[in-house]
């Protein structure tokens, strides 16, 4: 070990010089810009994609609609309005761009012409239009709309329905299933469903009737749906099983435009089978999938499903990480896909009848990615720890990776975005745990700093090179941040990502335990103010922490579990339980060791959460406070699992920064909390 570390300050010695650059602040991260949904023109010269900016004083982002060369120049902005311009689509000759836009109300669909004039509505759907899927003649669109499957299209039923439900006398939710309600809504008897648009006659088809989603119901929302190539057929995924709220068991289903007949092609599967795209000569329809029913977190692999012979043929069985994005090629020969693998997302390509697998951009954090016409470069989202979003090109022939934008380049001249260095510390049955680790701005080696270790959720999940706010927060404010990938984690080999189910407090504690004893020893880190943080399983991880340790000063638990007793029926999504947690789970639970508290916390929950419900947060608070043990509690009243970005970040980061300062003495939070809280900050 002393070996490992001698090298690792060896490699690591040019991040000690001083930096030029001013640090970072919260408000500087909210000037940072997302850049996305890059759409390639039919000819392969241009890019559309959409930049987001965000303002913090007014609470609020926008998005807008630009256009750049494939070779980086030309870069223009086409759309600018105070509403969102978004989801960016080429006409067939490449002469104008559609997009989404809600400037005249509800998001409708606009088509704006490239050598100029105004956009023009095109759509004027009483639903509004979201996620659309245009044909290529132009003439049809599929979206995706909530509505009540007794009202199927009838707009004046659906509207009547909502508003009886939002308006009468009775304020009440009313079920006789599950799910009552799904992270931050209740049901209510609304369901999303695939929509098709006619533009020449403005004519109406719920594609997929009935009492289910469809697209299956996805936390961050799902656009699981797409026309076959001659357009007479759309595929899409959907959950249609008695008990959608223990089951994992979605399919992929295809209906006939002609004559509505909904055909479900993985039934034989009792596990989840979802995000289905054709491939370019029809012959296929490729998916997601899993073979554990129950599992949520069970291996993702890539299937094909021959449409003529019925036959279905999983390709990546031979590949150990999850399969994530994916794209046929233009020959329907390849599949180009994203997959997480050791604390990145490369790209991938799949012969689909050789299962020959080549890695193409490797040691990337691929947000998102589209081949270009006759598949000589692609065009990616990404970023890393030290660099906001950016599209860049890959030229296949000459592996050349280069961005075609720069548009957070000014602010990263101005502020110190710190980068991570990683390490591979043994842990549990001495095994390698991925941790990486950010030094403070203006790092002196011969200075000693507070150290916090962050804890991801989950669990499967993995911490990524990749740019995200609290990788800069803590560094700028003079903490040694490490965020390892332990036990449980995804991107190390499907045994490794299953070795946490119904084993919460095992391999991963180890795990976590001897990343802080190797970290503790480094010269620069003081062992005697040491901190660690973590959301929803890292929340319920500080409260193991809090049961199972004392050697933190401090702890910060976001979304966590308190008592696995009551989460169990609390909880909506039951099948994660079931599978996760067994039954044998009582001695896991940081509610059963209340003698043993004694670490100050600080706790955030949300009360709209349904995933891990408040109350847990409550009853660890009351605890800790019954006992008195310093200690804070932040409710975001009107936020689930994931709180508002910009209305309720702001504090989640100044909380930190309050709460880190006060026991391990880094640089004081830039506000008060309590004056945020009582909007004397933000508004």
């Amino acid at each position: 070990m002393k070996r490992l570390f001698t090298i690792f300050l060896l490699i690591t010695m040019p991040f000690f010089a001083q930096s030029k650059k001013r640090a970072i602040t919260i408000e500087d991260l909210y000037k940072t810009v997302y850049v996305g949904s890059q759409q390639i023109s039919h000819d392969g010269s241009k890019v559309l994609f959409t930049v987001t900016k965000s303002n913090l004083k007014e609470a609020r982002t926008n998005t807008d609609v630009y256009l750049v060369n494939a070779d980086g120049s030309g870069l223009r902005q086409l759309t600018v309005n105070k509403a969102a311009d978004y989801n960016p689509i080429w006409s067939k000759d490449d002469k104008s761009v559609y997009f989404v836009s809600a400037r005249n109300g509800k998001p409708q669909l606009f088509k704006l012409p490239l050598n100029g004039g105004e956009a023009v509505q095109e759509t004027h759907c009483k639903y509004g239009i979201s996620s659309p899927k245009l044909s290529a003649d132009g003439n049809k669109i599929l979206f995706q709309a909530k509505i009540f499957p007794e009202c199927g299209t009838d707009y004046e039923c659906n509207k009547k329905n909502l508003d009886g439900m939002l308006d009468g006398p009775v304020q009440a939710h009313l079920a006789d299933s599950l799910f009552v309600r799904h992270w931050t809504k209740y049901n209510d008897g609304r369901y999303t469903h695939v929509l098709l648009l006619n533009l020449q006659d403005s004519s109406l088809t719920d594609l997929t009737p009935g009492f289910y989603n469809s697209p299956t119901f996805a936390a961050g929302g799902s656009d699981h749906y797409e026309f076959s190539p001659d357009f007479s057929e759309v595929t899409f995924d959907s959950k249609r099983v008695e008990n959608p709220e223990s089951s994992t068991n979605s399919d992929v289903w295809t209906v006939l435009l002609n004559a509505g007949e909904l055909t479900n092609i993985t039934k034989e599967n009792k596990a989840y089978d979802g995000d289905p795209k054709y491939s370019p000569d029809g012959k296929y329809i490729a998916y997601k999938t899993q073979e554990t029913p129950g599992y949520e977190s069970d291996m993702f692999n890539l299937a094909i499903y021959n449409r003529k012979s019925g036959e279905r043929k999983i390709l990546t069985e031979a590949f150990d990480n999850w399969v994530n994005d994916f794209e046929w090629s233009r020959d329907s020969k390849f599949i180009y896909f994203t997959a997480f693998e050791q604390g990145y997302m490369p790209l991938f390509k799949i012969n689909v009848n050789t299962l020959k697998i080549q890695k193409l951009i490797p040691n990337k954090v691929i947000a998102s990615f589209q081949i270009s016409p006759g598949e000589k470069f692609a065009v990616v989202s990404y970023s890393k720890i030290d660099k906001p979003y950016e599209l860049a090109r890959f030229d296949f022939s000459a592996k050349k990776f280069k961005d075609i934008t720069s548009i957070n380049r000014k602010i990263r001249e101005e502020v110190d975005f710190r980068p991570a260095e990683q390490l591979w510390i043994k842990g549990a049955d001495g095994i390698p745990v991925q941790t990486f680790l950010i030094k403070p701005h203006n790092f002196d080696p011969n200075k000693k700093y507070p150290f916090i270790i962050n804890v991801h959720g989950g669990p499967q999940y993995q911490w990524m090179d990749s740019f995200r706010f609290d990788w800069q927060v803590y560094p700028a404010a003079g903490y040694v941040l490490a965020f390892p990938n332990p036990h449980g984690s995804i991107g190390f080999g499907q045994k490794y990502t299953a070795e946490i189910s119904k084993d919460w407090d095992g391999k991963v504690f180890v795990d976590v335990m001897k990343v802080t004893d190797s970290l503790a020893k480094l010269s620069f880190v003081d062992s005697t103010r040491m901190g660690a943080m973590g959301w929803s399983y890292g929340g319920y991880f500080m409260n193991l922490l809090q049961a199972k340790t004392h050697r933190f000063k401090c702890l910060a638990s976001m979304m966590g579990i308190y008592d696995l007793s009551e989460f169990k029926e609390e909880t909506e999504e039951l099948w994660f339980a079931n599978w996760d947690l067994g039954n044998n789970y009582e001695s896991k639970s940081p509610s059963n060791y209340v003698n043993n508290f004694k670490t100050p916390a600080l706790i955030i929950t949300g009360q709209k959460d349904f995933r891990i419900p408040y109350t847990q947060s409550i009853r660890y608070f009351t605890n800790l406070q019954l006992k008195g043990i310093d200690s804070r509690l932040i409710i975001f009243k009107n936020d689930g699992h994931w709180p508002s970005f910009l209305k309720s970040m702001p504090l989640y980061y100044n909380a930190h920064l309050e709460w880190f300062h006060k026991y391990l003495g880094g640089k004081p939070a830039p506000w008060d909390s309590k004056k945020m809280v009582r909007n004397l900050q933000y508004k």
